[in-house]
């Protein structure tokens, strides 16, 4: 009886802190992430450990490049759910992208828990897509010095092929673009075309020719192409 009564005396707060969280939430999806942000304080003050307010809060981070808190935010997540692949995933993006704005000095500090990160979250879900993508583009910008190959590259892009072969084609055109060998990044593209008629492959192909090919009336078929699929 006594635990009944407990149960019904909460009942009033988990509904107003559900109420804060799906209030925020619904903020985040319009793109007000400063409005957004309070409910989610309010949501991890009463419960810090609270992953879906938590994850939305370095979300909002991330969209304002506020990397720091971005970080904080996705390895508080990692250490409460370490079998999360998705979080690996984001904590490694974050530390990326804040390598990207520091010296190169402390962007060499960085590089190994990035690599970790992503690779952890590839051993934790052999499917995913995001983190196989972001090692392509890790090893592509990393010096050979301090570990980057397009070896290594090739290696997640050929992952890429098996779950995803759009973007397992598209991963090894970027890979071809960013060697310059742009008759073959060409021909990648139109495979991932071909495979997944839309908007990001008939981009993609499009700035390779008006960009990298010098071939803007090609780049303008392309996308006139995708526009008459459309209608």
């Amino acid at each position: 009886m006594r635990r009944f009564v407990y149960i019904i005396l909460l009942l009033p707060f988990v509904v107003w802190a559900q109420g804060n969280l799906e209030k925020g939430i619904q903020l985040f999806d319009q793109a007000r992430y400063d409005d957004a942000k309070p409910y989610f304080t309010t949501v991890l003050k009463e419960n810090p450990e609270n992953a879906r307010a938590m994850e939305y809060t370095g979300d909002i981070a991330a969209h304002k490049k506020e990397w720091d808190e971005a970080i904080s935010c996705y390895q508080k997540l990692t250490v409460q759910y370490p079998k999360n692949a998705g979080y690996y995933y984001k904590y490694g993006g974050a530390m990326a992208m804040k390598a990207k704005s520091v010296s190169r000095f402390k962007a060499f500090g960085m590089i190994d828990p990035i690599e970790k990160a992503f690779l952890t979250a590839v051993r934790l879900d052999p499917k995913q897509v995001e983190s196989r993508w972001a090692l392509v583009i890790f090893y592509l910008e990393l010096p050979g010095i301090l570990g980057g190959s397009e070896k290594k590259a090739q290696r997640y892009s050929d992952e890429l092929m098996v779950i995803s072969p759009v973007d397992g084609y598209l991963s090894k055109g970027h890979i071809a673009e960013y060697f310059k060998r742009y008759p073959e990044a060409e021909k990648y593209f139109i495979k991932a075309v071909s495979i997944g008629q839309s908007k990001v492959t008939y981009q993609r192909l499009a700035d390779l020719y008006k960009n990298k090919m010098k071939m803007p009336e090609k780049a303008k078929q392309t996308l006139d192409l995708y526009q008459k699929k459309k209608t």
